[in-house]
């Protein structure tokens, strides 16, 4: 693997290709079923919004055209993560050619992206704004850099559309432009790129991507920021209690982000690390002040907001520039040498075949463990059978936004009104031949009790006409490679409007 890695300048993009490539397929073999992001995102891509909930809309915007194109399915799914990773390992890459010197520990920084579980697992599992802040970031990342470098309209040009899309991405991104700026302040040349005539062209690009959502975003606010330091907040009675909970939720943080490709890095070095953190240079100085006035922000939002809970994908922003860090500890020392990559290869290796394999054997395997997961779920079977009753509905409607869009995946073209999102109001046939099917469930897999608020809640389609008394029904479905006698129960009911 290591004379592939230098058989070309782009080799390690190709391997990196190749690697989402087999996860993309593999996510296709997988049941046709949907995570909890992943359901959120189908069901938001039936109308598109300036904004949509505590989340910006960068990721929903992307998924939502895609899916014009390819209608809701798990191909659009897979397709938009894998794209959108395999682009931030190709920016990361490019950051890491523009400030190293060593071609080797260029190739180590970008694969080692592949050490950072949040990054190389949680966002192949699941995560879905995460992905588009990881990509984001990485793409700041080469832009500022390159403007730090070796300025030009276009490097100034790229920073602001990565600027941009990361405040539309996740609302913590704002963060890294922020130390970025405060950064090279303490630089006498490099604070000349603030006052040069092409930083027009990063704040015009920025304002032009945000100005949408900043526009909803006004009206919005408490929408916007209820739910975030709702996640933040723990509710302590007593405010050191509080300081107490956020400042050990930081730390475990750093260390849940961090602790890996550290630990990698030590293996790669060894015995060395501790000589190549003591060393630095100019860009290490650069991203060491970033990293304190990011940290800064944290304390004071954990001193002065009440944050008790930090979670480590939150630090994404910042920390995903670690493994470049260190490569740039490594170059100032002067400890890069040829059996580096060598080391690191096997191990860069052994993750790419060890992420697919669990994402696809943790599902595979829920017979044999009892541990299922909500790709074991058969949504597909609840839909064939509901099919099979002959009945069309107007409209579905249920109070559990992953169930929502599990159902939007199974029944194309009708739709799937969640409580969650209770704004989407579709205009709805409700008919004697074409009743609201409204559904609901516990996500245990549990005989669930009936939904009372739920069903008296599909009226609203009916524009002022009464509804009858629901029919009631409840499948017991076997779960996707589970155990002989396992089912997953799913209660449901059609809804018609009265008799007149």
């Amino acid at each position: 693997m290591t004379r592939f890695l230098r058989a070309s300048p782009n080799a390690a993009f190709m391997l990196l290709a190749a690697y989402f490539v087999v996860n993309f397929l593999v996510r296709m073999a997988l049941p046709d079923s949907l995570e909890r992001d992943e359901a959120q995102q189908i069901l938001l891509s039936q109308w598109l919004a300036a904004g949509y909930d505590t989340q910006p809309p960068f990721y929903n915007w992307l998924q939502y055209a895609l899916i014009q194109i390819t209608g809701p399915s798990v191909f659009a799914i897979s397709l938009l993560k894998n794209g959108m990773l395999f682009a931030a390992y190709l920016a990361y890459g490019l950051a890491a050619r523009t400030v190293l010197k060593d071609r080797d520990l260029a190739i180590i920084a970008t694969l080692s992206l592949l050490t950072i579980p949040q990054i190389a697992f949680e966002a192949q599992r699941d995560l879905t704004h995460t992905v588009a802040v990881v990509f984001a970031a990485a793409l700041f990342l080469y832009g500022f850099f390159r403007t730090l470098a070796a300025p030009t309209a276009l490097s100034y040009l790229v920073t602001g559309i990565a600027i941009g899309i990361g405040m539309i991405a996740k609302y913590n991104f704002v963060l890294l432009p922020a130390a970025g700026l405060l950064a090279i302040l303490f630089d006498g040349e490099w604070r000349q790129r603030v006052f040069d005539w092409r930083l027009l062209l990063t704040v015009a690009a920025a304002l032009a991507i945000v100005a949408p959502h900043a526009l909803w975003l006004f009206d919005h606010l408490a929408l916007a920021s209820g739910g975030t330091m709702e996640k933040l907040s723990d509710g302590s009675t007593t405010i050191s209690s509080q300081i107490l909970e956020g400042l050990l939720s930081l730390v475990t943080a750093i260390l849940g982000f961090s602790a890996v490709t550290v630990v990698v890095f030590a293996i790669v070095l060894r015995g060395n690390l501790w000589r190549a953190l003591s060393a630095g240079n100019r860009w290490t100085a650069l991203i060491e002040a970033m990293m304190a006035i990011f940290l800064l922000a944290l304390l004071l939002l954990i001193l002065f907001a009440g944050a008790a809970h930090i979670k480590d994908r939150w630090l994404t922003p910042l920390l995903l520039v670690l493994p470049l860090y260190l490569c740039l500890k490594i170059e100032a020392a002067g400890l890069g040498n040829a059996l580096q990559l060598k080391r690191f290869a096997p191990i860069a290796a052994a993750i790419m075949i060890a992420v697919p394999a669990i994402l696809f054997g943790r599902v595979a395997s829920a017979g044999l463990t009892g541990d299922y997961q909500k790709l074991n779920v058969p949504y597909d079977a609840f839909a064939r059978n509901i099919a099979d009753e002959g009945i069309r509905p107007a409209a579905i409607l249920t109070d559990d936004t992953h169930l929502a869009g599990n159902l939007r995946l199974h029944f194309p073209g009708i739709p799937v009104v969640s409580e969650d999102y209770a704004g989407f109001a579709p205009d709805v046939a409700w008919s004697a031949t074409s009743p609201v099917l409204v559904v609901w469930r516990k996500e245990n897999g549990a005989a669930a009790d009936t939904a009372t608020e739920l069903l008296a809640d599909a009226a609203r389609f009916g524009n002022g006409r009464p509804a009858a008394a629901p029919d009631l029904h409840r499948m017991e479905l076997p779960y996707h490679y589970g155990r002989d006698g396992r089912r997953y129960s799913i209660s449901y009911a059609w809804v018609y409007p009265a008799e007149e």
